[in-house]
């Protein structure tokens, strides 16, 4: 059974910085695509980070530079800093799975597995 638990949203007011966790309770391989998503009001959930089961990273363009994804194995968590936040990074943050190795980006539409999200607010 997969359970993935975001951590570490808040308001915050300013640039931050601000980290993000996301504990893998079980049935996640450290071999599996990990990712982070948001979703703001009205809007459509958007692929920010991605990390591959080498540690190959990739970002989506409106974060790349401010937002740092990493994991680690030992601890089964994802994290997700962020640094120099904007106000349009406001919005629910979610945690991803899958089983993919070679489609392991921020804009794959079909990680398997979700966790139940994280807000932030940034202002």
């Amino acid at each position: 059974h997969v359970q993935l638990v975001e951590s570490g949203g808040e308001s915050v007011q300013g640039a931050g910085p601000l980290r993000l966790s996301c504990v893998n309770s079980g049935g996640v391989y450290r071999s599996y695509c990990m990712g982070w998503f948001r979703q703001a009001p009205g809007t459509e959930r958007e692929g920010v980070a991605a990390i591959g089961r080498d540690g190959n990273t990739r970002y989506s363009d409106s974060v790349k530079g401010r937002f740092t994804i990493s994991k680690d194995n030992a601890k089964s968590t994802l994290y997700l800093q962020m640094n120099s936040l904007k106000p349009e990074d406001t919005a629910m943050y979610f945690c991803a799975a899958d089983p993919t190795t070679v489609r392991c980006r921020p804009d794959y539409g079909g990680f398997a597995f979700w966790g139940q999200r994280t807000q932030v607010t940034v202002s």
